[in-house]
């Protein structure tokens, strides 16, 4: 059992090292292509990788499945890059940082609502508002001065509230126990399908001439195989071991991990208030998932009573 617990976070310590770079490869991309652009080839790489790595299909069974399957494509894949893009277009991509922090925040939440086995104790929130004012300081590290844009900070809040809803949502995708391959290209499938509308809306035109630029080749390799094929598959596995409240806790470290790499590859300055701010980032997730041997912390529950 412990082994196993183990097996999950270090998938979802893998997953989050990923996606901290994939930043930096999205970054160099979106000099090439356009957001939903972006998104298209990305996305179909990815799921033609899942195709090749375990062929098949997960076959018709009933429509409240392919509901669920549809509600896992549209909130993990379609909504949440287009309103993430769409926010970045309207607010400072640190306002969107910190903002798609609360993701994990809607999660527990939502879980609690909906899945009924997933407790909220009230050293959550302490390690949630402790973590919150760790990523302010990374994201406002004193060369920045917050500004607020009600549209593109509305917009990352819907992103994060979106991706909380396809942790949720995925819980019960694994409980299908389906092959987590197949059942991962399933939602790529349907996150596809939802993209047309914004395919023909932005007047999308296909064509391969641009990875002929091993630069823009390379980047999108990564971001389709590791950042979206892997870790998908992964997370889910993760999700499936830890429950989708801890395993969504280490969305946290993103910022933390993607200092690091804007350190040595982009040569970017750390500065005092970004070491600060990895510390209450650390602290958060510590207070949060620490195992109390006294008077248990009252959960959300007995707070309410």
């Amino acid at each position: 059992m412990e082994r196993n617990l183990k097996k999950g976070h270090l998938l979802a310590i893998f997953s989050v090292l990923i996606w901290s770079y994939a930043s930096i490869s999205s970054k160099i991309l979106l000099e090439n292509f356009g957001p939903v652009d972006l998104f298209f080839y990305r996305m179909l790489l990815a799921y033609a990788a899942l195709l090749i790595i375990k062929p098949g299909i997960i076959k018709y069974k009933n429509m409240k499945e392919e509901l669920v399957f549809m509600a896992a494509g549209i909130t993990g894949v379609t909504l949440y890059f287009i309103l993430q893009n769409i926010a970045l277009n309207y607010s400072l991509a640190s306002n969107v940082g910190v903002l798609l922090t609360i993701s994990p925040f809607f999660t527990a939440v939502l879980s609690f609502l909906m899945l009924k086995d997933e407790k909220l104790q009230l050293k959550f929130f302490i390690g949630f508002a402790v973590t919150l004012a760790g990523v302010f300081l990374i994201s406002y590290n004193g060369t920045q001065v917050l500004e607020l844009n009600p549209l593109g900070n509305i917009m990352a809040v819907l992103a994060a509230l979106s991706w909380a809803v396809y942790s949720v949502v995925m819980k019960k995708v694994g409980a299908y126990n389906y092959n987590t391959i197949l059942a991962t290209r399933k939602t790529f499938f349907y996150g596809l399908i939802f993209l047309i509308p914004a395919l023909i809306y932005t007047n999308f035109s296909f064509s391969t001439a641009k990875f002929h630029d091993p630069v823009i080749a390379a980047n999108m390799v990564f971001l389709a195989l590791f950042a979206s094929a892997l870790t998908y598959v992964l997370w889910s596995k993760a999700m499936g071991i830890l429950g989708p409240v801890k395993t969504s806790m280490y969305l946290y470290m993103v910022p933390v991990i993607t200092l690091f790499f804007s350190a040595t590859v982009l040569k970017e300055k750390i500065t005092f208030m970004s070491l600060a701010g990895v510390a209450l980032i650390l602290g958060g997730i510590y207070i949060s998932e620490r195992k109390k041997t006294g008077k248990p912390m009252p959960e959300l529950e007995s707070i309410a009573s």
